[in-house]
């Protein structure tokens, strides 16, 4: 198995090596400090997981994979805190890291990253990722867990979620209903800044289909459902359709 590490910081690969010294005798591993380094090396090692800095001297880890022919690699990013870029990763459903890297964080993300059922549409997440990072203010997109691999929507013709169980369904503005394997604590925290709200324990809904609110306490979407919104939740709910 070959991983590559690519980072402008001797430093930080130096960690990320250390960090993989107990893997020594099943990986060979090699280091690239820029991105013109990093495009030429992958392709021509084609590496089965690659560790990517966001940031790479005056360009990015955005233009290594811009630019790479080769994607066929588990990803995970390495990144000082950045707000913007965090969610970009999250919406894309692609590991990161934060630096300094914390070995537990380490661990779990490269033991997902041997999974090879990880690489599944990766060309794709990675477009979705690309996407949002190049367009700071237009509407996102979300790269959704199926059992069949994912399933890519604009956010902003995401309905409603609704929780069962470990699983949530996503309805669309198009009529569509999608089952995705994540709670819907998941989907709250990943559209929160997103004008989504949680009406109820098990309803999260998008306000900008909210027609109206009636004061015994339901909401009624645009196309129709009816949906109860609790009863410690109906102040807060009012007061951020308001202030839409």
């Amino acid at each position: 198995m070959t991983v590559a590490i690519i980072d402008d910081e001797q430093h930080c690969i130096d960690h990320l090596a250390h960090l993989l010294q107990p893997y020594a005798e099943e990986i060979d591993m090699v280091g690239f400090s820029s991105v013109e380094e990093a495009i030429k090396g992958v392709d021509a090692l084609r590496p089965d997981i690659v560790f990517l800095d966001v940031q790479l001297h005056d360009r990015t880890g955005f233009d290594f994979l811009s630019s790479v022919s080769h994607r066929d690699f588990n990803l995970i990013f390495t990144t000082a805190y950045e707000k913007y870029a965090i969610e970009a990763f999250k919406f894309s459903a692609i590991a990161y890291l934060l630096k300094p890297v914390d070995r537990d964080d380490f661990e779990f993300a490269f033991q997902k990253a041997l999974d090879k059922t990880e690489q599944a549409q990766l060309n794709d997440r990675v477009n979705v990722l690309l996407s949002n990072i190049s367009k700071k203010n237009s509407p996102k997109r979300i790269s959704v867990p199926h059992k069949e691999g994912y399933v890519f929507l604009m956010v902003t013709d995401i309905v409603r979620c609704q929780a069962d169980v470990n699983y949530t369904h996503i309805f669309t503005s198009d009529g569509k209903k999608y089952t995705a394997s994540k709670t819907l604590k998941h989907f709250e925290q990943l559209l929160a800044e997103h004008q989504f709200f949680r009406t109820h324990n098990s309803h999260l809904i998008n306000l900008h289909f909210v027609t109206s609110y009636h004061k015994n306490g339901y909401a009624i979407l645009s196309e129709g459902t009816k949906l109860e919104v609790s009863t410690r939740r109906r102040e807060a709910f009012i007061k951020a359709c308001g202030e839409l």
